[in-house]
């Protein structure tokens, strides 16, 4: 065990419930563990869905049951000489003390953690775990609901945590997801300038 390898901790996360956090979760955790040989944990901490572990769970369950995606399975896992990514439900209040058992318990040193937390700074622990996060990712759409919450969520985080130096972030970026290409392009320019004009 590596008890000096500290590990980036990661999350997509926004206020607005549909955007995109589980989603961008799964995939980059996937490329950084699968395709670019980085060690990576997630901690589903979104109750009471726990999408994450449920996903994980109904693919499980499918590989099992099928004798070609078990091979299939067996060749990827063999050839990449890597097991699946760990997924572990915890609530979001405990998820930075249980990241940091799990890291120091682990038998190969953590390079990325994720969390997934829920839509709401609201729940129990969710500000904290934000704040002890080195870089959040905040995906938004061109929806005025959308865009109001993320910079509220990023005003909060910004001058409440940063500027008060109560934080490990490092670094929040937003960016567009679920673009519709049926959206006039000015309507974008228009999100972008307010965003810069924020200083975000």
């Amino acid at each position: 065990m590596d008890t000096k390898h500290k590990p980036l901790f990661v999350a997509f996360s926004t206020q607005k419930g549909g955007v995109g956090k589980s989603t961008f979760t799964s995939l980059v955790a996937s490329i950084l563990h699968y395709r670019l040989g980085y060690n990576v944990a997630v901690f589903d901490c979104d109750f009471p869905q726990y999408s994450l572990l449920q996903m994980r769970e109904r693919d499980l369950k499918v590989v099992m049951q099928n004798e070609v995606y078990k091979r299939l399975a067996h060749q990827q896992f063999s050839k990449i000489n890597k097991k699946a990514y760990p997924v572990i439900q915890c609530k979001a209040e405990s998820a930075l003390q249980e990241a940091q058992d799990f890291r120091r318990r682990s038998a190969v040193p953590v390079d990325v953690v994720f969390f997934d937390l829920p839509g709401t700074v609201n729940t129990p622990g969710g500000l904290t775990t934000l704040a002890g996060v080195h870089y959040i990712f905040s995906p938004i759409t061109a929806d005025r609901v959308v865009i109001e919450s993320a910079l509220s969520f990023t005003d909060v985080l910004t001058n409440v945590l940063m500027k008060k130096a109560q934080t490990e972030i490092e670094s929040i970026r937003l960016f567009w997801n679920q673009v519709d290409g049926r959206e006039k392009t000015a309507l974008y320019e228009v999100y972008e300038k307010l965003i810069a004009d924020l200083g975000l």
